[in-house]
């Protein structure tokens, strides 16, 4: 979720031109992102798409184990993905994930890669060297894939690993939800049918310390409430440990009702 929003959030804004940007935590999994600028609520769905097209670099089903594919030096949205994948890639695929820990992942990972290249080696070399750690595993790719490419003169070395990275970490994006304008988003505060827990909103600077696992669930607020001891005459909201978002979420519809009112100045003027 991090790397999505990290991802995602800079591209809005810098390819874009977006700023009033919301996410939503789904409530389980997943997050979902409101824009709010005029620009980007009187969009088409050709509009709509074409963003979400834009967005989506990775492509294929399950059964296709190569799903990125990336010619010549790449683009700098790519790049700038890239430098933001890499922030967390040591902590999330070598340490929670361990994404070469066993034969079915290395496996995986090696299919990544131009077919017939250095597959078959590295294999055999992890399978002889008995139980290394994903990070040494890693290393020993990265170094054969440059060693590869250095022998036939190749150009754009490093693209082969940037795709493996992408596959892994980048975002997936539901391009029918993106685009369609009869697809609903999650609505902030609703509660997800299955966990319970509250879908939040909050802001793409403060996701490091954003955490889905103490996001409460509603039967968590209700008890909140019934167990409050303070002022009295304070608003429900605020004996509870929804009043951050909430306020947040106050100040940002606050924010953007002050857009509106300059929008509707502005239809209004007689040139």
């Amino acid at each position: 979720m991090k790397i999505a929003v990290r991802i995602l959030d800079e591209t809005l804004r810098k390819d874009f031109g977006f700023s009033k940007l919301l996410w939503v935590y789904s409530g389980r999994r997943g997050v979902h992102c409101w824009i709010a600028d005029e620009n980007a609520r009187k969009l088409t769905n050709q509009g709509r798409g074409a963003i979400a097209d834009y967005l989506s670099l990775v492509v294929g089903g399950d059964q296709q184990s190569k799903k990125v594919n990336l010619s010549g030096a790449p683009h700098p949205s790519i790049k700038r993905s890239i430098d933001s994948i890499s922030r967390y890639f040591e902590e999330l695929m070598m340490g929670s994930q361990d994404f070469l820990g066993t034969f079915e992942k290395r496996q995986k990972v090696l299919s990544m890669l131009p077919s017939k290249t250095i597959q078959e080696e590295l294999l055999k070399k992890w399978d002889d060297a008995g139980d290394s750690s994903s990070k040494t595993r890693w290393n020993q790719l990265k170094q054969a894939w440059f060693k590869f490419v250095k022998d036939k003169k190749g150009k754009h070395e490093n693209n082969a690993i940037y795709e493996i990275v992408i596959q892994l970490c980048y975002p997936r994006l539901d391009v029918n939800v993106t685009k369609g304008l009869n697809h609903l988003l999650k609505s902030p505060f609703s509660v997800h049918p299955t966990t319970g827990r509250v879908c939040v909103p909050f802001l793409a600077e403060n996701v490091d310390s954003f955490d889905p696992f103490t996001v409460p669930t509603l039967g968590e607020v209700i008890k909140e409430l019934d167990v409050w001891s303070g002022d009295s005459t304070e608003q429900d909201y605020a004996k509870t440990s929804l009043k951050t978002s909430i306020d947040m979420f106050k100040k940002f519809s606050k924010d953007c009702q002050v857009e509106l009112v300059d929008e509707d100045k502005e239809n209004k003027m007689d040139w």
